[in-house]
């Protein structure tokens, strides 16, 4: 799939042939598991997923940044972000380029 984006219609696409669900019921099931770790997210909570990484939620302060058009300071309110830590085992195989 290079040079493509993997959608959600892909993911489902792929659980009816590796898998044999149904259009729908592989639609459903993808978009549950989303709905699942958007839910984990905005708890705050981490979303490990094996050999695969971690969505980890961190809090950045609030602090003074730069309109880079006309060099205006302005402050940038404090906020949640979400941040991705890839496992060893995805590292490897996309250093090795495996499918």
């Amino acid at each position: 799939m290079r040079g493509k984006t993997v959608t959600r219609a892909d993911l489902a696409d792929s659980l009816i042939r590796e898998v044999g669900l149904s259009r729908q019921d592989s639609s459903d099931f993808v978009d549950r598991i989303f709905d699942l770790i958007s839910d984990e997210l905005a708890r705050g909570k981490s979303v490990k997923l094996s050999s695969f990484g971690a969505f980890h939620v961190r809090d950045k302060n609030q602090r003074m940044g730069r309109n880079p058009k006309t060099g205006e300071e302005v402050s940038i309110e404090p906020r949640r972000v979400i941040v991705f830590k890839s496992s060893q085992v995805l590292k490897e195989r996309v250093d090795s380029g495996n499918k």
